[in-house]
């Protein structure tokens, strides 16, 4: 186990309670639509190659009747990092110690009128300590409705800390949730924010505020999809749209490559993959 200071129990603390309170909504919908499906939980540790404690974390998965795959994973890690990979990560070219915990979810929807998601909250410790996330709805078939709410949701959380916040973190998203050699964004935005790092309460406090948003959103958006009819071109759609999804986080995804690279559990990286894709 591997120690942690004041700061840095704060945030492990809220990450995993988060995680139960998301995923008791979504067991609770899954109830609403007649389906006993859970979360399953399995535990991992991480093997530092310094040979100290290297923490580890939780994998929760559900695969019920309106989440086709859903993973909520909390992670607390530390250690060190390999020389060259350490180089590209903030505050520690000098020094590759580093200390990270966090939540990262994906849900994949068995409905393709329920737009997939994505959220994801971290906080960091090289020289320099940050908060880093953010969250993006991810729609086969978009509706405005929901992407006005999402993107509603979000910019009010974003103006209680700071008005500069939500377009500043908006643009960053657009930019990032972006598939260079398709040419497309990988669905209809949100935010993403990153080396966040004026001062830890402020900074903690808006991660919470983000993480609040989400629960407060999604499961309403979901409720309002959940029960409507589709055909097969529907989810033809969903599942060509789920292969862009795989690209770009196989191929251009930080926190996948940030995993990998720190000796993460494989399957708990790799739960952003979706089910079932498709491509041409």
């Amino acid at each position: 186990m591997i120690a942690l200071d004041e700061q840095q129990m704060a945030a492990r603390q809220w990450f995993e309670a988060l995680r139960t309170r998301i995923c008791a909504e979504f067991e609770a919908i899954e109830r609403e639509a007649g389906s006993d499906a859970a979360f399953d939980y399995i535990a991992w540790d991480r093997a530092d190659p310094s040979g100290e404690p290297g923490g580890g974390g939780v994998r929760g998965v559900m695969k019920g009747r309106v989440f086709e795959k859903v993973g909520v994973n909390v992670s607390t890690v530390g250690g060190t990092f390999e020389s060259e990979f350490g180089k590209t990560i903030h505050g520690a070219g000098d020094d590759p110690r580093f200390f990270a915990t966090g939540i990262s979810l994906v849900a994949h929807m068995a409905n393709p009128h329920v737009p997939a998601v994505h959220m994801n909250t971290r906080f960091l410790v090289t020289t320099k300590r940050w908060f880093g996330g953010g969250a993006d709805l991810n729609p086969p078939l978009p509706y405005a409705e929901d992407t006005e709410a999402f993107h509603a949701t979000l910019k009010t959380a974003c103006d209680a800390h700071d008005p500069a916040y939500y377009p500043r973190f908006k643009a960053w998203a657009d930019d990032y949730f972006y598939i260079p050699h398709r040419g497309v964004h990988r669905g209809v935005g949100g935010i993403f924010y990153d080396h966040l790092e004026g001062g830890f309460d402020a900074d903690f406090a808006f991660t919470r505020a983000v993480g609040e948003a989400f629960l407060a959103i999604y499961p309403r958006i979901v409720r309002r999809r959940m029960g409507l009819p589709f055909d097969a071109e529907q989810l033809a759609t969903q599942r060509a749209w789920r292969g862009r999804y795989a690209e770009f986080n196989l191929v251009y995804d930080r926190g996948t490559l940030f995993g990998l690279k720190t000796g993460g559990n494989v399957d708990a990286i790799l739960m952003s993959l979706p089910p079932v894709a498709t491509w041409d």
